[in-house]
């Protein structure tokens, strides 16, 4: 297990020291302002400035080379990939790399780990400075030699004349005795050309995978303090809720001799409608926490969720206009065809509950913690505790999973109301119905549509409209112990791939901005997954309505060159056959329905009009058993264009995640609500994708290493329910616009008339 040494200097002295040691060469950025994201994004503000410079690369003499990004490792596999960008500029080894990740006190704030925007972006300030401090190093050499920087060239961390033979140094002996701090350039810096590369568009093997497969402490559920209690915590009856005047007003009695006699119990803690129980061992803490006797108010009931189109309709909204071309309204067309979809609320589902540990002392407040958001997570921290942002340290580890907001912040903040309130570390680990019940969930959203063709086949207009009921979800403790007030909090991130990819001449899209229901934040593609959804769908039913191949139909109204080499790259990699049909709801002779669906996405994510990450193109094939509605994937195959992969194996693997990952969500997901809130809180009444259900999956990379690299943790699950929808169109026959498409959603569709298109 991690255990801290008293001894060690604290992660700030560290950073001190780094920056007045001597044989070192820094790349620096001046201290900067805290975090302020864009109106509608997630997040707090901030104006709290570290009092040192951020630091983006050090180069020690002793042959070790440290490089530090904001952003967090959730999985995704950056540590390995940044690793790669730095070690790939300073011409050195993997080995000789380590990367600092997310931690407040030494990494720099560059915000959220969010939108699939590392590598696209964030990465970009770490490859400048190891350029700029290979420059600086060449022309140190230059000086010493007396020649110049173009006769020099760098191999395995050594700088080579050219021109002499044997002359040669490494890095780190020219930097001997030497105290070089460089600030960070804001200009162009040169450079390793592409064509130079020997490590980045290469496959390499994850640099964190070997300590978890020999079950070493790598995960924060592994981290143990000197002196730590454990707690637990006991929320109110209102499961997944966060809004309403009861919120944070609903407690009125906590019966602490209910728990006085157990063993080992050190506190009850109640703070507001904040309950928490700390005690000695993991299962005291917990029995204290199921024995502890609490009176709650009654709680208004949440309205009917079963028809959740009508809920979703309901909803008071503000209405934004996106784009507007042309005149939807007077164009004509040979057909036209309106149409509704639904997409459910759904879960996370992280394979373990969240954990966090906490630490208050009178010199401030340290965390361990699974945050996406370490430096916004401070920011939460300092409102709840009333410290200053300064005195509060995060130090972030790797969780048990996220797709976007879990629970990680809540049970950090759960865990500083714990520390402040006994004066010790206590370690906080949330039970797998708290989890469930309190995450926020991925938004429910509808979308209506229509549209059409002309008399020659072609697309003539598209209005498209959204609504996405969602917040920041503000940390649960904060709204609790009534720090900030549980009102409305409308967030405007239901744009997301809004704009269709095609080539639309009259069109109209919208967005209506509504309040939450329930307790809702962002999961994997946002809203683009299921906006992409509406717009694969609708445009599968306009090419039935032109007669035209569904893939042909796309392609022919398809502006972006790359998405139609990639969808044609796709599609021969599937055996694309023009014009073939799936049963379209006849049996066949062994009793199977069987079809063939294909859709296309590129995740345009943040602020609209949004950047757009990676292309994504799937063609799926199922078969369906028109007597009990069991459907099972019998072959895959999804393409992607990731610009530059810096590494290739890790990109797979990104795929293959959002591929199995969305294959559960449009297959199974669906959280189910009560008239409390959420009653989905065990996987019984949650269930995911079985391991035997996985299907054979086939990946199409596009060799685009000329090119930027684009965001590659989201793109892989947008097309995805869209391809699904379509391929059971092409076996039953009917159109299915609302996940999950489970064998209930099948055989009630199988009771309807086959659709005409």
């Amino acid at each position: 297990m991690q255990a801290m040494n008293p001894t060690a200097p604290t992660p700030r002295e560290a950073r001190r020291q780094l920056l007045s040691r001597s044989d070192a060469l820094l790349v620096t950025r001046a201290a900067q302002p805290g975090v302020k994201p864009a109106p509608g994004q997630p997040g707090a503000a901030s104006s709290y400035v570290q009092p040192l410079p951020d630091v983006f690369v050090a180069i020690l003499g002793e042959g070790q080379v440290l490089a530090f990004n904001g952003h967090v490792d959730l999985g995704t596999g950056i540590r390995t990939s940044l690793a790669q960008i730095v070690a790939e500029e300073l011409s050195l080894s993997m080995e000789q790399v380590s990367m600092i990740l997310g931690h407040t006190e030494e990494a720099p704030n560059q915000g959220p780990t969010i939108a699939s925007a590392t590598i696209q972006i964030s990465a970009m300030p770490l490859r400048k400075a190891a350029a700029q401090a290979r420059e600086h190093l060449l022309a140190m050499a230059a000086a010493r030699w007396a020649t110049s920087v173009g006769r020099l060239r760098v191999e395995a961390g050594c700088i080579i004349d050219a021109d002499v033979a044997g002359r040669t140094i490494s890095y780190f002996e020219l930097l001997r005795g030497q105290r070089i701090v460089l600030t960070l350039e804001s200009g162009e810096v040169p450079l390793k050309p592409v064509s130079q590369y020997t490590l980045v568009g290469r496959s390499s093997q994850r640099v964190d995978i070997p300590a978890k497969v020999r079950a070493q402490p790598v995960y924060v559920h592994d981290v143990r303090v000197p002196g730590m209690l454990h707690g637990r915590v006991v929320r109110p009856p209102h499961p997944g809720r966060d809004g309403g005047d009861f919120v944070g007003r609903s407690l009125l009695a906590v019966d602490r001799q209910s728990v006085a006699h157990l063993p080992g119990l050190v506190a009850v803690v109640v703070e507001g409608d904040f309950i928490g129980v700390v005690a000695e061992r993991e299962e005291q803490a917990q029995r204290a926490m199921r024995e502890l006797k609490v009176q709650w108010k009654s709680i208004p009931p949440l309205p009917p969720m079963d028809d959740l189109e009508a809920r979703l309709r309901s909803l008071p909204a503000r209405r934004r206009e996106l784009v507007r071309q042309g005149d939807p309204d007077a164009a004509s067309a040979a057909g036209h065809i309106e149409r509704t979809y639904v997409w459910p609320y759904q879960l996370h589902a992280s394979i373990g509950p969240s954990c966090a540990v906490a630490d208050w002392r009178p010199e401030g407040l340290t965390v361990w913690s699974g945050t996406q958001n370490p430096h916004v997570m401070r920011i939460d921290l300092s409102r709840l505790c009333d410290l200053d942002e300064g005195s509060i340290e995060v130090i972030r580890l790797e969780a048990s999973g996220c797709y976007g907001r879990n629970c990680a912040d809540d049970v950090v903040a759960d865990a500083a109301l714990l520390s402040r309130a006994v004066g010790r570390p206590v370690r906080v680990q949330l039970t797998r119905e708290q989890e469930h019940a309190w995450e926020p969930k991925g938004a429910a959203q509808l979308m209506d549509v229509c549209g059409g063709v002309d008399a020659q086949g072609r697309l003539s207009h598209y209005r498209f409209q959204t609504r996405y009921p969602s917040n920041d979800a503000p940390v649960l403790a904060l709204l609790l112990t009534g720090k900030i007030a549980p009102e409305p909090r409308v967030l405007e991130m239901g744009d997301r791939t809004a704009v269709p990819p095609y080539a639309y001449p009259h069109m109209q899209i919208d967005c209506d901005d509504v309040a939450p229901i329930v307790r809702a934040g962002w999961l994997r593609g946002v809203s683009a997954m299921p906006n992409s959804f509406a717009h694969e769908v609708f445009i599968d039913e306009l090419a039935e309505l032109a007669g035209a191949d569904r893939l042909a139909f796309r392609l022919a109204h398809l502006p972006d060159q790359r998405a139609s080499e990639l969808l044609q790259a796709v599609a021969h990699k599937a055996g694309w056959v023009a014009h073939a049909q799936g049963s379209r709801g006849q049996v066949q002779a062994d009793g199977k329905l069987r079809g063939r669906g294909i859709a296309y996405a590129r995740y345009v994510h943040s602020k609209f009009p949004g950047f757009g990450a990676a292309w994504s193109a799937w063609v799926i094939d199922v078969e369906v058993d028109p007597v009990t509605g069991a459907l099972a994937v019998t072959s895959l195959v999804v393409g992607q264009d990731t610009g530059m992969m810096v590494n290739p194996a890790g990109v797979r693997h990104q795929m293959h995640g959002n591929i199995l990952q969305s294959l559960s969500r449009v297959l199974k997901e669906r959280v189910a609500f009560g008239p409390h809130g959420a009653s989905s809180l065990e996987w019984g009444a949650y269930p995911i994708l079985h391991f035997t259900e996985v299907p054979p999956i086939e990946i199409v990379l596009m060799e685009r290493q000329d090119q930027p690299p684009m965001g590659a943790g989201e793109s892989a699950s947008v097309p995805s329910a869209a391809a699904l929808s379509n391929a059971l169109f092409d076996a039953t026959g009917r159109r299915l616009r609302q996940p999950p498409f489970n064998a209930e959603c099948i055989l009630a569709a199988l009771q309807e008339p086959l659709a005409t298109g």
